[in-house]
């Protein structure tokens, strides 16, 4: 027989996904390291790969949205909380993903850290808002989260509607900044936002043809093509692109090319072990259309259409992280984003996604050598799920 390892664990909504939360404490020493060791061990929780692919048999829900793990532990620089750490997990593949960042679950971190005594009490208020300083390690950003509280305790009912979640919750604030005292970055203002120094440019996809393409490291490593130019007209919903072989390939092969012409990776092979990022979007202008739950939306209630894939699949509503790289190239002259929005410079940007709409802004300046991200800020809410533990087998 063999034995279960008992782990305490945290189920946890964070916007529009969710995954399984943990202290680095509390994880086995051998898997207190980033390592095969703790991919091991993640991929197991979860219950990866999974050739079925159900994850019957562990915590995941077998989407790009609910196969995640996050880390978080006191951090170990003073101006901040928490570190935190996200891991993608692949469903049918035996690797954790670590390059990236979910902006859903970025929402949970804050109220998992106040529950777990992370923050200093005394800036923790009876009523109001608690500030949680996040230090994101897997991209070396600053994450700001605005945590509700009552009596003294996270709040995480209330009324704030997230499209592409069923029921209302309590509103949380996050401010994504694209660095922190110089952390991170090298080079111009422009290479540290567009990897290859132009906001819009031509992408040379083998079987695809020559695309338009931005190329954005904002919030997440992301690659925006037109619609149209993918025989897409941007108001498509999950089953028209999930449910086409041929399509999802394109997307694929896009991701690849675009992911070697950012320096993520060296060649397209290598893609298929980073399927986390780049993430890929194709972006239209205005148009009415039917979300996924029956709601209609108009073209006059958004300045944008705008739909992601996330592993290999269009996600139900849109990650974070790529709502971040949308606030910010829609804020920025000559993007696709922005073109597709009407152009111009805008702070905020309202675009329309399968679930239906997304408000983000951005605050942007303007260097002698490019454009400098402040910060990115948008709503989301977060509630926990379950608390206890979950049990692995010692394998």
């Amino acid at each position: 027989m063999t034995a279960q390892l008992r782990i305490p664990a945290s189920y946890i909504r964070g916007g529009t996904s969710k995954g399984v939360f943990f202290l680095l404490k509390d994880l086995p020493d051998f898997a207190q390291q980033p390592g095969p060791a703790r991919d091991r061990l993640l991929l197991r929780v979860i219950g990866s790969p999974d050739p079925y692919g159900k994850h019957v048999d562990g915590m995941g829900g077998a989407t790009s949205s609910t196969s995640k793990v996050v880390i978080i532990s006191p951090s170990e620089q003073p101006e901040y909380d928490v570190d935190y750490r996200f891991g993608q997990v692949s469903i049918d593949q035996p690797f954790v993903d670590w390059s990236g960042n979910c902006g859903n679950l970025s929402a949970a971190v804050g109220s998992f850290a106040i529950t777990q005594g992370l923050v200093d009490r005394t800036r923790i208020p009876v009523d109001g808002i608690c500030t949680v300083r996040i230090w994101q390690s897997n991209i070396r950003r600053t994450i700001i989260a605005q945590v509700p509280i009552r009596d003294g305790q996270v709040q995480e009912t209330g009324d704030f509607q997230l499209d592409g979640v069923t029921f209302p919750a309590a509103e949380v604030r996050l401010e994504f900044y694209q660095a922190l005292d110089g952390a991170g970055d090298t080079g111009s203002a422009t290479e540290a936002l567009f990897p290859t120094g132009q906001v819009a440019e031509q992408l040379d996809v083998p079987g695809v043809g020559r695309l338009s393409a931005t190329l954005i490291n904002s919030g997440i490593p992301t690659v925006f093509i037109n619609a149209a130019d993918v025989g897409c007209i941007g108001t498509e919903l999950q089953a028209a692109i999930n449910h086409d072989s041929a399509a999802l390939a394109r997307f694929e092969q896009i991701r690849a090319h675009a992911a070697v012409k950012m320096g993520l990776i060296k060649h397209v092979d290598e893609a298929a072990t980073r399927q986390h990022t780049p993430k890929v979007a194709f972006v239209a202008p205005p148009a009415d259309y039917i979300t996924s739950s029956g709601r209609q939306i108009k073209a006059g209630d958004i300045d944008v259409l705008i739909r992601a894939l996330s592993m290999g699949q269009l996600h139900h509503a849109m990650m974070g992280t790529a709502a971040v790289a949308i606030g910010t190239a829609a804020a920025i002259p000559g993007t696709l984003v922005n073109l597709a929005a009407g152009g111009g410079q805008r702070d905020a940007v309202i675009f329309g996604h399968p679930s239906g709409t997304l408000r983000v802004g951005a605050d942007l300046g303007e260097q002698d050598d490019g454009w400098v991200v402040n910060k990115v800020s948008m709503s989301r809410s977060a509630r926990t799920l379950m608390e206890g533990w979950v049990r692995v087998p010692l394998e």
